[in-house]
């Protein structure tokens, strides 16, 4: 018999990223995930697959490496601080990195070099230049030059501005990142043999991408340039490196640049416009662009879901998504409910290498092999091999972790609303008995502009090994079918709350084991939002859980990191034009006819959703009368469900679930631990 999984298991769970062949093909070097002990944070190492022997080994295991570069086929540079060196540097007031030397085929890592930078990425140029992406706080007091009592003075001055923080652009803060203002992302080269360095990027520029010409000539740089407001625009710059020239290529004001890679004398560029036709969440489209003109020529014009979006909580980190080979473009799209790699011809003609069920979340190709990270039939990530059409498993990193357990298999439950096919899935709770009624737990995904599929989610194998019927879909609003099925801009509440509700109709029908009367409804993110608008538009759920919610769009769009474009945007309005109308899209409006219980849960580093939002709503039904509990978290942004501390996850979980079997009457769930001692029983 399966036993159920329990609301720790995803400690045990290996989370993989950032996979990269070697240049010959025969290894395959990857970052490996993985909650710690404690559960108050997560380990990561880096890996191989060898293609030669067929297994996969440990590179490291100091639990601190995630990011890695191959200096050649067997050799890879990693940034570390195993000397301490940069934490003693960053004391004194000085940025750096040191990178260290590793061979595939065993031994110590050896430091290799260090760069006077905080560096988030690097690539090489040629055998003595590496390109790199670094940051730069503008506002920072500098200290080239200091020594002594001088150096002192400006050291304490910098320790005083700790205390304060000054304001003067948009955003100033953002998510996962704390307080942004005036910090910037620059482009630099650099040699480490002669410690000489070239800056790129104008003082205010903050480069999303950076890509070298083949003929290692030029290096293209794009990403938005301004200092007081982020149009969301990109400027794209040519660096001439035998001159060091910087020519603008597409000024500022109306692309804004996904991805940018080299075809021979050409860039190709996965680029949306001003936003004007289809809003702030528009697909991108495909362009070429003249390196000495400037003109852009559409290459694939098709209304294409770029990226993959397919949500999961037992995804950490992602990886490649886009990479140009032999005149080509590999990439990953989102269709329907999965995400598949993809390959673009020269001429813009497209054909998918993978079409299955599930998600591919990154991808690496070279010497004729293609190996991609993704989520295949309920299971967790591992490493696959394409070749002929097939997809062959190379590692086995989570093949415990679900061992024995019960696993539910979604049944796909699709109907026609408004003329408009949707798609939603069931799943039955562990030891189900036709005979036996059971609560439910409807989860709506958060973006909106991302999707459900048939992948394993951890809190919903939860519930559903708890007792609980789960059901989910994918309402208008969401991703991989294309422009207008995605808009939402002005109808927030409306179509999506039509589908929503009409699927739960649905679901109860094709189910009549499910209590109508013992249903939950949960969310985040947007998911928050339609949970706080479904409780202020009926009452026929028994409770709710709200997590990282909106309910005031005037708050949101005037606090949070997206909101002054983004979610303007996504109102159709702003709070001088046609604030009526954003008052109406606000679920706090309608808090007043609340009659739901309703759990809140927030976390204080939030800048996406900020606490505010679930604090007035909760203040709401106070004033009403209607039951309410929030629990907020210290420490945490918008990803508690998915990167947050394991202990806080679980925290999470069990608020939730225990306020579900309060309201749904469901026999209470135990800790972890009582769990454990159960079973030993």
């Amino acid at each position: 018999m399966a036993k159920p999984i329990q609301i720790d298991t995803f400690k045990t769970y290996q989370y993989l990223s950032e996979a990269a062949l070697s240049d010959d093909g025969k290894s395959c070097v990857y970052v490996q995930s993985r909650s710690n002990p404690e559960g108050t944070g997560y380990e990561h190492d880096l890996a191989c697959y060898s293609f030669d022997s067929g297994r996969s080994y440990f590179l490291t295991s100091s639990h601190s490496e995630r990011n890695f570069l191959f200096e050649d086929q067997n050799h890879i540079l990693f940034p570390a601080d195993r000397s301490g060196e940069d934490a003693e540097a960053a004391k004194k007031g000085k940025a750096q990195t040191t990178f260290y030397r590793l061979s595939l085929n065993g031994g110590e890592a050896q430091k290799a070099f260090t760069l006077p930078w905080k560096v988030s990425a690097l690539k090489k140029v040629d055998g003595e230049t590496l390109a790199a992406l670094v940051s730069k706080d503008l506002n920072e007091l500098p200290l080239e030059g200091l020594e002594g009592k001088a150096l002192d003075k400006a050291l304490a001055q910098r320790e005083e501005e700790k205390d304060y923080e000054v304001l003067d652009e948009l955003p100033y803060w953002f998510n996962g990142r704390g307080f942004i203002n005036k910090k910037r992302t620059w482009a630099v080269l650099v040699k480490p043999q002669t410690e000489s360095v070239q800056i790129l990027s104008p003082k205010f520029m903050d480069v999303r991408h950076l890509e070298i010409s083949p003929d290692q000539t030029k290096i293209a740089i794009a990403g938005p340039e301004f200092d007081s407001v982020n149009s969301q625009t990109s400027v794209l710059y040519i660096v001439d490196r035998n001159s060091g020239q910087r020519t603008t290529l597409v000024p500022s004001g109306k692309w804004n640049f996904g991805h940018l890679g080299w075809l021979n004398d050409h860039l190709l560029a996965l680029t949306a416009t001003d936003y004007q036709t289809w809003g702030s969440s528009e697909n991108a489209k495909l362009y070429t662009l003249d390196c000495n003109t400037g003109e852009m020529k559409l290459l694939n014009g098709e209304d294409l879901s770029w990226g993959s979006s397919v949500g999961s909580d037992a995804k950490l980190y992602g990886g490649r998504s886009w990479k140009i080979v032999n005149g080509e473009i590999w990439t990953l799209l989102t269709w329907d409910n999965h995400s598949e790699l993809t390959v673009f011809d020269a001429q813009g003609q497209r054909r998918a290498l993978t079409t299955a069920e599930g998600s591919v979340d990154f991808f690496d190709v070279q010497a004729g092999r293609v190996v991609i990270g993704a989520m295949r039939d309920m299971r967790l990530q591992e490493l696959y091999e394409l070749k002929a059409g097939a997809e062959i498993q190379l590692t086995h990193s989570n093949d415990a972790a679900l061992a024995g357990k019960y696993v539910a298999k979604p049944e796909k439950l699709s109907f026609i609303n408004d003329g408009v096919r949707i798609d939603g899935w069931v799943l039955k709770p562990i030891d189900f008995d036709e005979t036996k009624t059971y609560p439910a737990v409807l989860d709506i995904h958060g973006g909106p502009k991302a999707a459900y599929g048939e992948i394993f989610m951890h809190e919903m194998q939860y519930w559903a090994s708890q007792g609980y019927f789960v059901f989910f879909c994918n309402p208008r609003g969401s991703d991989g079918r294309g422009n207008a099925f995605m808009d939402l801009r002005g109808k927030y509440g409306t179509i999506d709350y039509s589908d929503i509700m009409t699927f739960t109709d649905r679901v109860l029908a094709a189910y009549p084991m499910i209590d109508a009367k013992r249903v939950a409804v949960t969310g985040g993110s947007y998911g928050g939002f339609m949970t706080n608008w479904i409780i202020g538009h009926t009452d026929r759920f028994a409770c709710a859980a709200s997590q990282r919610s909106i309910s005031n769009w005037f708050s949101k769009s005037l606090t949070t990191d997206i909101g002054y474009y983004h979610n303007m945007s996504q109102m159709d309005s702003t709070p001088w034009d046609n604030p009526e109308k954003m008052w109406s899209f606000s679920p706090l409006k309608y808090a007043d006819q609340a009659k739901t219980p309703t759990l809140f849960i927030h976390s204080d580093q939030d800048y996406r959703c900020w606490m505010a939002e679930g604090l007035q709503m909760f203040q709401a039904l106070k004033l009403h009368n209607v039951d309410s509990r929030i629990c907020l978290f210290h420490g945490e942004n918008h990803e508690l469900s998915r990167s947050g501390k394991p202990i806080h996850r679980i925290r999470r979980l069990k608020e939730m679930t225990q306020w579900f079997d309060q309201y749904t009457d469901h026999l209470s769930v135990l800790d972890p631990e009582e769990e454990r001692e159960s079973e030993a029983e």
